[in-house]
């Protein structure tokens, strides 16, 4: 008894101990990233919108060297990468890989130049077999907490035997070693491992670390408790229901959706869903035994389960709007961002259970009392729920690499101002990258007041990339600023930028500087 009491308090006390967490975003960077510099900077800082942890911060300098004599400290939201006193002229990166407080790797480069440009590139995915890797683990993990501990709560909560559990166990059997596999592999994904270094220390250390360690680790228990309660104890019912509630602790201990604010709102939310998700999912393995080999106890049992379904259908169905209305902030992400893409789809295979789940409640069960008609029906039509569950959490597991759209911070655009006695010019161009940009010009005379123009010229030019002057019209907004739309920049590199500011019949502005236009 005292092992039991020392199990259920552990479960619980990894579930409730999680801090306030979020995803992090870089917002800023200092030298910001594509800029020319006449000497080395002594530090490159990145601020986030959240405190972070560093992972791996690497430097690759003007020579394309790997350094390894950077120091990194981190103060809350910041991360300070000093740079060494010899670094050359030429393009120098900063890869950096840091860790958000909801357990997920931030990674991306900040590139500045020395000097002149060079063909200095970040570095290359260490190991592209990574991912692939962590989506498994993630799928099983799925596995074995809705199939598995699902197929356990049916057991001893629903149908009240343990027949028909071979499906279940498998799911375990998959689950328990899944999770020790997502461990490593998120320590991997962390520091920027290859797949050998799971042998090493370091990738579960850090793995432990952070919010996704303690919710793995729930996870583990949940499944060890379902198997425990496969077998004939007086305590095996209690077991199961503390399972199913691992099952929801996990999920509401990290991750993207439970995470989200108001936590209030979504922590619970997850919770309940990841229960909703376990007692429907978790049924329909142990549902297909028993329609295969009707008995009179078949009936009442899929009654049962039959009401209890259409309770967890209700909170899946509240649980599940709230966190996308959350998660997404606008409809238009539903189609526009890889999250939303993944909901979508989702979305879709739901509709396919939805329609399956009322078709059996509504038509196919009340046929069972026929059973050498009705039970052949309703197998099919539950293998059929089977694939599509299957399908629904194979999708819903891409989700650890689409950061949702609450957490995209949209590009600072590029900004140069041109002055001269006469005028100042404002140019902001967005998103600032190579591809197809929007310029907003502020015309302003040389005391900074409106400067009123009747027509205004944008004329850019690449002549390191052979690219001559390309020459658009603007045209004044509402905003009173002036607009050039849909301006194709091709390449990276220092655009010569020259505005023509036509103020008068007899008189002209130009003024003229230069666009560093970064990679990707």
């Amino acid at each position: 008894m005292r092992v039991f009491a020392a199990l259920a308090t552990m479960l619980f006390a990894a579930g409730f101990a999680s801090a306030a967490f979020a995803h992090a975003a870089l917002i800023a960077v200092d030298p910001p990233s594509g800029s020319m510099l006449a000497a080395a900077p002594k530090a490159v800082e990145l601020r986030f919108n959240e405190p972070v942890t560093p992972g791996a911060i690497r430097l690759i300098d003007g020579a394309g060297r790997a350094r390894d004599d950077t120091r990194v400290s981190a103060s809350g939201e910041t991360i300070s990468v000093a740079m060494p006193a010899d670094l050359p002229e030429g393009t120098a990166v900063v890869s950096y890989r840091v860790i958000s407080q909801d357990g997920h790797p931030v990674t991306g480069s900040v590139i500045f130049s020395i000097g002149m440009p060079t063909a200095t590139k970040p570095p290359a995915n260490v190991d592209g077999g990574l991912n692939a890797l962590i989506w498994l683990a993630r799928v099983g993990l799925y596995l074995g907490l809705f199939v598995g501990v699902g197929g356990v709560f049916f057991a001893r909560w629903v149908a009240w035997s343990t027949a028909g559990m071979a499906v279940p166990r498998v799911a375990l059997a998959i689950g328990i070693p899944a999770a020790a596999a997502s461990l490593g592999a998120l320590g991997l994904d962390l520091l920027g491992l290859p797949l050998p270094a799971l042998t090493t220390a370091a990738p579960w250390k850090v793995a432990l670390a952070t919010s996704a360690g303690p919710a793995l680790l729930v996870a583990l228990l949940a499944m060890l408790f379902a198997a425990l309660a496969l077998r004939s104890a007086w305590y095996a019912r209690a077991l199961a229901i503390m399972a199913l509630i691992g099952v929801g602790l996990s999920l509401a201990m990290t991750g993207h959706a439970a995470t989200a604010p108001p936590e209030a709102l979504t922590r619970p939310a997850i919770f309940l869903h990841g229960l909703g998700v376990a007692i429907w999912i978790g049924a329909l393995a142990p549902l297909v035994a028993l329609v295969s080999r009707p008995t009179i106890a078949t009936l009442p049992i899929v009654n049962r389960f039959s009401r209890i379904a259409a309770l967890a259908v209700g909170v899946l169905a509240l649980t599940g709007l709230a966190l996308a209305i959350v998660q997404l902030e606008r409809p238009g992400a539903l189609v526009e961002t890889r999250y939303g893409l993944i909901l979508s789809t989702k979305l879709v295979l739901v509709t396919g259970l939805l329609a399956l789940a009322a078709l059996n409640r509504f038509r196919l069960t009340p046929a069972l009392s026929r059973p050498e008609t009705g039970a052949p029906a309703l197998k099919r039509s539950i293998l059929l729920e089977c694939g599509i569950a299957l399908a629904v959490l194979a999708v819903v597991a891409g989700w650890r690499f689409a950061p949702p759209p609450r957490t995209i911070v949209p590009e600072t655009p590029l900004a140069i101002h041109i002055h001269s006695d006469k005028a100042m010019f404002q140019v902001l161009v967005s998103p600032g990258r190579p591809g197809v940009d929007d310029f907003v010009l502020q015309l302003m005379t040389g005391e900074g007041t409106p400067l009123a123009a009747k027509e205004t010229t944008l004329t850019l030019s690449l002549p390191e990339r052979g690219i001559e002057p390309m020459e658009r019209k603007a045209s004044l907004g509402p905003d009173g600023y002036w607009h050039v739309r849909k301006v194709e920049l091709p390449f990276a590199g220092r655009w010569h930028v020259r505005i023509d500011a036509l103020v008068s019949d007899f008189e002209q502005i130009t003024l003229e500087d230069e666009l560093d236009v970064t990679p990707p």
